[in-house]
This record gives structure tokens, sequence and C-alpha cells, in this order.
């Protein structure tokens, strides 16, 4: 069954999104905190982190965000 949620409805519920991942945890929460919601295709939702500067960090932070994403899935 094809889902029926749009980017729209995504948008409208993003603080709720926001709110959960802060309740979890905040070193992910502070990632997708500036993240623009750029697309949502196939089930994907695609985000815009456009400012590049704010979000370098190392590899190892990188490793980690990324660990910390995936525990919450």
């Amino acid at each position: 069954m094809a889902s029926s949620i749009t980017l729209n409805d995504i948008r409208n519920r993003w603080n709720e999104v926001l709110d959960l991942l802060e309740s979890r945890d905040r070193i992910v929460w502070i990632a997708y905190f500036d993240a623009r919601l750029a697309a949502f295709e196939n089930g994907r939702l695609i985000l815009d982190f456009s400012d590049a500067n704010k979000l370098a960090r190392s590899e190892e932070h990188t490793s980690e965000l990324q660990s910390r994403e995936n525990d919450l899935v």
C-alpha cells in the first residue's frame, strides 16, 4: 500500500519530530535542528543542510552521529 504522506504533511509536524529527537538524543537533535526539508520521494525524506560550515566536524564525530541516528531508527 502506497503512503499518502506528503512533504507538506511532514513540514506541518516537523516540530513534533524535533521534539521527539530532542527527548531521545540531544546530539542528533542539534544536527537536525537546522535542517531544511528538501523533498520526500519514495518514502525517503531528503534534508538540506545549507550551512556546511556549521555542521563541519571531524570523522570521529561523524561516525558517532551516524551510530546515534541508527539507534533511533
